[in-house]
């Protein structure tokens, strides 16, 4: 259960992390800067099996047009997808995944918008920066030291998911049995190393909330990770990099109000200081942290 004595005990055990505030930095061809204030991603997804039926697009020119709208609506960045991470869902090619990338990033690019791709290829990932993308939402780490040596070549960043496997695609079981932050900082460690050594210092870190692990089927014990973690963001804030998360969705407690589950995740990971809250409904997420920022 979420109360003010669950938060008591959270800030007492940890809160000196919190003072290790990290820096914040630009990337992309337009600057944008991160660390400075609360920043929103949208989503658009290009994959007709993703399951939040909103962000689904199935043309180039539908996917423009929805970005176009997501940054009316306040997205900061827009983060295009071009495979679901579902486990049941199709693998899409890297060839068919650049032929529909490509065109969008490039004309969302001439219009000064701010353009993330998600991806764990490195194929796909040179791909987009060649037609202009700001960043790399990187979902696994097989190709981790080769997207990291494309990217310093450019103005992008990266952002290091966590992901227990090779990729979004190739996850198992993941172990909550214990503290996530005693696995999740070495992790993030590594990769800030592999990077830093290959010239880019331009990461965002996301402990990856989003990916569909085998044994987190349960509602509830998924939902209490979730929101645990999403309150302690600050713990990682000694790794010296900004932080983002992919807000959660709690299908089974929300039900037929799914749409209302990203703002109500948005406040708990506001309270845990996020920098960067990847969403699917950005009118609705900046409405909260306006209302959480203004009062």
């Amino acid at each position: 259960m979420l109360n003010l004595e669950t938060l008591a005990k959270l800030w007492t055990q940890h809160g000196d992390q919190a003072t290790h505030s990290p820096e914040g930095f630009k990337f992309g061809e337009t600057g944008v800067e991160i660390g400075s204030r609360p920043m929103l991603m949208g989503v658009v997804n290009l994959s007709s099996q993703s399951w939040y039926r909103e962000s689904v697009c199935l043309s180039s020119e539908a996917a423009i047009r929805r970005a176009r709208t997501l940054v009316a609506q306040g997205a900061d960045i827009v983060d295009v997808g071009g495979e679901s991470t579902l486990a049941h869902a199709d693998r899409v090619t890297e060839a068919d995944q650049i032929r529909e990338l490509v065109p969008i990033t490039r004309a969302l690019s001439r219009d000064g918008i701010a353009v993330s791709i998600e991806t764990y290829s490195a194929a796909v990932a040179e791909a987009v920066l060649d037609a202009g993308a700001a960043l790399i939402n990187m979902t696994g780490t097989a190709d981790s030291e080769a997207i990291y040596s494309l990217s310093s070549k450019t103005e992008a960043a990266v952002i290091v998911s966590y992901v227990q496997g090779s990729h979004a695609r190739d996850v198992d079981t993941f172990d909550i049995s214990a503290d996530p932050f005693e696995t999740f900082t070495p992790y993030f460690e590594s990769e800030i190393e592999k990077a830093t050594a290959l010239g880019l210092e331009r990461l965002i870190i996301d402990p990856g909330l989003g990916f569909y692990y085998r044994n987190l089927g349960d509602g509830k014990e998924r939902v209490r990770y979730q929101m645990e973690t999403l309150l302690q963001t600050f713990r990682l804030f000694p790794l010296g990099k900004p932080i983002c998360h992919a807000l959660p969705h709690a299908f089974e407690y929300f039900e037929e109000n799914v749409r209302s589950a990203e703002p109500f995740f948005a406040i708990l990971a506001a309270l845990g200081k996020t920098h960067l809250f990847r969403t699917h409904e950005v009118a609705k997420v900046r409405s909260v942290l306006n209302t959480l920022n203004g009062v």
